[in-house]
Parts: structure tokens; C-alpha cells; sequence
């Protein structure tokens, strides 16, 4: 039975992303179809919880048009959870000018934010994902990012 927040998460982006629908679907409804499919009540709530803050996240403006670069030092906390290949991949994306400094936090905040002891790289992907798709942006870097996330034929080499 899935029980995680990502779970969730992954769930609720992949089999909702592509609604062309203009109105946010029913809560009620959502909740029903995860217990359905499987969710515990508890990650559900949890999952809710995630995307409100995400969603009411201050400083959108800055989200967007930071000027500058800046280097990520990290939290004991922090490296605990993002391992080597999810903080390059950050820096990747940082460096491709895909996030800003201030989007880079919002990404961290929201992976610290996640019930889970550590996070793996696909996983990791998909938050950075969620995050970029509900800031105003670029539609080919969501494209882009979506396809590697995919794991549709991607730009990310190494």
C-alpha cells in the first residue's frame, strides 16, 4: 500500500497535470480517488498540506526575476536528506539557468517539508517539477523538465 507524501504527490501531479480544466478540482473528490487508489488518509492530509504551502508561498515576484548567483552552502539537515546527486542536479539547474537562487530555496523548502528521511533523484525531480509548474514561467523549461522527468529523451547529459 502506498503510504508516502511523494507517493502522493507524483499521484496527484502525473494524473492531473494535463487537465485543461480551469477550475481546481474538488478536494473531496481528490481525496476519495486516493483512498481508492490506495493512499493512507494520513499522507493524503499531509500531501494537501504540502501543495497549500507551496502554493502560498510569499515572494513570488522574486520566484522569477532574482538577478545574480550565489553559492548553497548546506544545512548537516539538508545533505542528510538531498544526497550528492539530487544537490547536483540543483546545481545543475541553477547553472542552466532553469532556477534563480530564490526558486532554488523554494525547492529545498519544499523537499525539507516532505515526511521522509531522504530523497532520491527521481523523486527529487518530480518536486522540482511541482515547484516550477506553479511558478509564472517559461513553458519550454516545464516542457524540458518534464520530459526528463518523464523519462521522455531529455537534454540532461552528462
Amino acid at each position: 500500500m502506498k503510504q508516502t507524501v511523494v507517493d502522493v504527490l507524483m499521484y496527484l501531479f502525473e494524473s492531473y497535470m494535463d487537465d485543461d480544466q480551469d477550475s481546481d478540482p474538488d478536494r473531496d473528490a481528490l481525496e476519495s480517488r486516493l483512498v481508492e487508489a490506495g493512499f493512507q488518509p494520513n499522507a493524503i492530509e499531509k500531501a494537501f498540506d504540502w501543495l497549500e504551502d507551496l502554493d502560498n508561498y510569499p515572494g513570488d515576484q522574486e520566484l522569477t526575476t532574482s538577478v545574480g548567483k550565489s553559492t548553497r552552502l548546506y544545512h548537516s539537515s539538508e545533505m542528510e536528506k538531498l544526497n550528492r546527486e539530487c544537490r547536483g542536479f540543483l546545481m545543475f539547474l541553477e547553472q542552466a539557468d532553469i532556477l534563480l537562487p530564490a526558486s532554488r530555496e523554494l525547492v529545498i523548502d519544499r523537499v525539507m517539508a516532505l515526511d521522509t528521511d531522504e530523497i532520491d533523484l527521481e523523486q527529487f525531480k518530480w518536486v522540482v517539477m511541482m515547484v516550477l509548474f506553479n511558478l509564472p514561467g517559461d513553458d519550454a523549461t516545464h516542457n524540458w523538465l518534464e520530459n526528463l522527468v518523464l523519462d521522455e529523451p531529455s537534454a540532461y547529459l552528462h
